[in-house]
């Protein structure tokens, strides 16, 4: 303990430089944080920080935790987070690609040349790996396998140009989404919070430093008594300042009107896609269930017969 404190006023009193200064403080400030969490310093010598700053702390830290946890979950709307074997069909989309581009590569090699020149394969556009599209997709290969004329086969075209909708619909509804809400809860993450935590961490500091500048005090010689009550006032000065910092910053960040507004569209562009799902769903369905009427009514008078 008194090691820690000559040598810390030894660092202090070196004249060498204001860098050789800095270190110094940020050498004493270590060995402050490491004390208290070796529960050497009793709780009385650290300083403690307005209430109003730990409450708004708390809040802060709720806020980041928050936008986090949603971000993690929305976060998938970039992805194709509902169609399961869509990384069997990227992989396959990815070798015709390759073999599309390398074929066409040859081509324009072996042009003007006597070598025979490949024959390029027209390059088909990747489908949407969505789950409303892959039903889209099935329903119409199964359409088509049954035929125009086929009952069944016309309720599936019917079914399919719904699901097609839906899949469009869920289109723009990632779109937004990612525009609209993750993006800028990001950023709010990433730039107005952060800098509050930063604001924070200087808070910090500066409180490890003077209660480290207060401990070298207590056990400053006479001849360093007088620098040392200056060091313990400078740093109190420096903690105040920090901390009226921290606190505007972390009120702009909670005052903040973005993350609600950036929520209402995230809930917005839900809404407008599920009301689109169920406007097609609910038409096709009205036609399906007439179609089914009519076929279970030629289905009995044939049994009738």
């Amino acid at each position: 303990m008194e090691r820690w404190s000559t040598l810390t006023s030894s660092l202090g009193s070196l004249n060498i430089g204001s860098n050789a200064g800095k270190i110094a403080k940020g050498f004493s400030s270590s060995v402050q944080a490491t004390r208290e969490r070796l529960g050497q310093v009793a709780v009385e010598d650290i300083t403690e920080l307005p209430q109003e700053y730990r409450d708004l702390e708390a809040r802060v830290d709720a806020l980041r935790t928050a936008h986090n946890n949603l971000l993690k979950v929305t976060s998938v709307y970039a992805t194709a987070y509902d169609y399961p074997t869509q990384i069997q069909e990227s992989l396959s989309d990815m070798t015709t690609s390759l073999t599309t581009n390398l074929a066409s590569l040859t081509a324009t090699t072996f042009k003007g040349t006597n070598l025979p020149v490949p024959n390029v394969p027209s390059q088909v556009p990747s489908q949407p790996k969505t789950f409303p599209h892959a039903i889209a997709r099935a329903s119409a290969s199964a359409a088509h396998a049954l035929g125009p004329n086929d009952r069944l086969g016309k309720a599936l075209n019917e079914y399919t140009n719904a699901y097609t909708r839906i899949g469009e619909a869920r289109l723009v509804q990632d779109d937004t989404i990612l525009e609209n809400f993750v993006a800028p809860w990001q950023a709010t993450l990433t730039n107005s919070i952060q800098i509050a935590m930063k604001a924070r961490q200087s808070v910090k500091t500066s409180r490890l430093e003077l209660d480290a500048a207060k401990q070298t005090l207590k056990s400053a010689a006479p001849a360093r008594q007088e620098q040392a009550r200056l060091d313990v006032e400078n740093a109190e000065d420096e903690l105040v300042a920090k901390t009226e910092q921290a606190i505007s910053l972390m009120k702009a960040v909670l005052e903040n009107p973005e993350p609600l507004k950036n929520l209402n569209e995230l809930a917005k562009a839900q809404l407008i896609f599920h009301s689109q799902a169920t406007e097609a769903l609910s038409a096709v369905q009205g036609e399906l269930e007439e179609l089914s009427v009519a076929a279970e009514g030629d289905y009995r008078k044939s049994r009738d017969m």
